[in-house]
């Protein structure tokens, strides 16, 4: 499947397909979209797309590309029994797919993510947290990257919570970033 980017351009207007659930930019909370409501194209990068509807921002899952007239991509999965490890690499494999809404860089590469860990509860079940910081402490995507990065997450069949910690200590740094990430924002 080619990439988001390359299927959808800043400022392009589509009505949608079918009703869709959203994640209200910045607020981080779930909203249904109307069928035929017709949107403005922000971002699409990873595996979400950010629209613009009645002068506010969303964020549209992979998933539900199709509400967009897209191929719909598969929620990722892994099998009940992977080990810790394959666990781990999923969780950061996800996080590749997540983009402040406003950003064309993941979170990962821009330097937010600090480490996961994964916790093994008495009743078998597996939690995952997340610990990340923001660009600042006053970044009003704070929300909504952690519900994109939550609900991503928990496409894993073995996991069945996810806490995202969100610290300013130590504070994010430019120097967090990778290369690639300073190259794809020139900031050389």
């Amino acid at each position: 499947m080619q990439p988001l980017e390359s299927l959808l351009y800043k400022g392009q207007q589509m009505p949608l397909q079918r009703d869709v659930e959203a994640i209200s930019i910045p607020f981080g909370k779930s909203v249904t979209l109307s069928e035929d409501a017709v949107v403005s194209i922000m971002q699409a990068k990873g595996s979400t797309v950010s629209i613009g509807f009645e002068g506010r921002m969303f964020l549209i899952e992979g998933s539900d590309l199709d509400a967009l007239g897209l191929e719909a991509l598969p929620r990722p999965t892994l099998p009940e029994d992977a080990d810790d490890e394959t666990l781990e690499r999923f969780v950061w494999e996800q996080l590749r797919t997540c983009y402040d809404p406003e950003i064309p860089v993941n979170i990962v590469d821009l330097g937010l993510v600090y480490g996961c860990r994964i916790e093994h509860l008495l009743s078998g079940e597996r939690v995952v947290t997340v610990r990340m910081t923001l660009t600042a402490p006053g970044c009003g995507m704070g929300d909504v990257i952690a519900e994109d990065a939550r609900r991503k997450i928990l496409g894993a069949q073995p996991i069945s919570r996810v806490h995202i910690d969100i610290v300013f200590d130590p504070p994010w740094s430019r120097e967090m970033m990778t290369e690639e990430a300073r190259l794809e924002l020139g900031l050389f």
